[in-house]
């Protein structure tokens, strides 16, 4: 597989770009802010509420394929029903402004070891994937409008991207 291939996993002992969690990292027994890594998900707090959901949603699909470790192991009810494992370390969502949200963009392509998936407006504004692709390809990256983004990497250094950001 390529770097370009879609369905290329990351493998965090071999991606530098792509932080990640090894096995003997990925501890459920322990708080969330004990995690090496910290995630957080941030969205334009103008957008309606169906847009903020599937925002929010499309960025975390897009971690979850991305960074190795994040999905804690799946559990059983009572009933003995499984259900799939959900991310152990946490994640946190937040809201900015479409200007700040801008700044947390521009400060997150900077910082060494913070990985992102953002989504703009016109992932959402097309119904055919490709139609987005052909958009997203003619658009210079200070024009892609944002509307939200996922971050993964080192707790201090994405804590001081997402500094006083409101949670949703």
């Amino acid at each position: 597989m390529t770097d370009t291939d879609p369905d290329r996993v990351p493998d965090p002992g071999t991606d530098t770009d792509v932080p990640g969690y090894s096995p003997d990292e990925i501890r459920t027994g322990e708080s969330t802010r004990d995690a090496r890594l910290k995630w957080v998900v941030v969205v334009d707090t103008a957008l309606e509420p169906g847009r903020t959901v599937n925002a929010v949603a499309c960025v975390a699909s897009a971690t979850g394929l991305a960074i190795a470790g994040l999905e804690g192991p799946s559990g059983a009810d009572a009933a003995g029903h499984e259900h799939p494992g959900l991310p152990w370390a946490g994640c946190t969502v937040l809201g900015a402004s479409a200007e700040r949200l801008a700044t947390v963009h521009a400060k997150a392509v900077a910082a060494p070891g913070v990985w992102m998936a953002d989504m703009p407006l016109s992932a959402q504004t097309t119904r055919v994937y490709d139609d987005y692709l052909r958009e997203l390809a003619a658009t210079d990256p200070a024009d892609l409008a944002v509307c939200a983004l996922s971050l993964v990497g080192p707790r201090a250094a994405v804590d001081a991207i997402v500094k006083k950001l409101r949670l949703l």
